[in-house]
């Protein structure tokens, strides 16, 4: 039997965004992959990146914003819509997070990021035609900023389990399935399935719970609340400097965790990152 073992939480926090601009493009979202069969996909890297939309004039972000680039960096990007993300490398989504949300773009770190590009969103076509499409169509342009994303077949989940526990211990942060009979759909669906052996998910700070010992007069734990009313402590992941100056009261952090218990309360919750607004 072919299975990925102890990858997989029981229950899985399914996070629904609604756009709240109305430049927000219509995004295919993914699910959580649940043992369906990887040779039915195409897989690639799940990157720490930043998810961006090419329009064919100008870069926007997942909620509608868009963002401030260099005229350099889009100037040989084609005018067909691109779905994609913008990437500095692994682990270095703070760095990137900095450079793209700078009202005044620093050429220095534009000339480091790179879109990763991993879809056609208006073309009606099934995945792999569509992968062939955008080899077609992305192969002839000379420039290091737009890149097409490697996607690969598996043979089964077995070689699935392999390849995310080679790109997770390479710092990766989980893999990408694309179903090769799947059509672009906006919206969360099985078509796009993520998979790491973490899962995250996003939280609204309630309230700054005190520490004690070493952490006295600093933060010791964030008081959360879920999508669904479900509140929990998120205390470890942070910095000394996040506990001095935590993340305010109504703002939303990013926890990493690993399955649930039977309360449906995270196991092992770890503090990632705060959300920041789009520029």
């Amino acid at each position: 039997m072919n299975y990925l073992p102890l990858l997989l939480p029981l229950a899985v926090v399914t996070m629904v965004v609604t756009a709240q601009h109305p430049n927000a493009p219509p995004l295919q979202l993914a699910a959580n992959y649940q043992q369906q069969d990887a040779s039915r996909y195409w897989v690639s890297e799940k990157l720490d990146g930043v998810r961006a939309y090419w329009d064919g004039e100008a870069l926007w972000s997942r909620a509608g914003h868009r963002f401030v680039v260099p005229d350099w960096f889009v100037a040989d990007f084609p005018s067909t819509h691109l779905d994609g993300e913008l990437w500095l490398g692994r682990g270095q989504f703070d760095a990137l997070s900095a450079a793209v949300r700078r009202y005044q773009p620093q050429e220095d770190e534009w000339r480091q990021i790179r879109f990763m590009v991993f879809d056609l969103p208006q073309s009606s076509a099934l995945f792999e035609a569509r992968l062939s499409e955008l080899e077609q169509l992305l192969t002839p342009i000379d420039t290091p900023y737009l890149q097409l994303i490697e996607q690969q077949r598996l043979t089964d989940n077995t070689a699935l389990a392999k390849l995310l526990k080679d790109v997770e211990s390479s710092g990766g942060e989980g893999l990408m399935l694309r179903h090769k009979h799947s059509r672009y759909q906006a919206g969360r669906n099985q078509g796009l399935l993520k998979l790491k052996q973490f899962q995250d998910a996003e939280a609204k700070v309630v309230a700054h719970l005190p520490g004690f010992g070493k952490y006295q007069g600093m933060l010791g734990a964030l008081l959360v609340e879920t999508p669904d009313g479900r509140q929990f402590r998120l205390g470890t992941g942070f910095s000394d400097v996040q506990r001095q100056t935590p993340p305010a009261v109504g703002s939303t952090v990013t926890y990493r965790y690993q399955g649930e218990t039977q309360q449906r309360q995270p196991r092992f919750a770890y503090f990632m990152r705060e959300r920041k607004e789009d520029p």
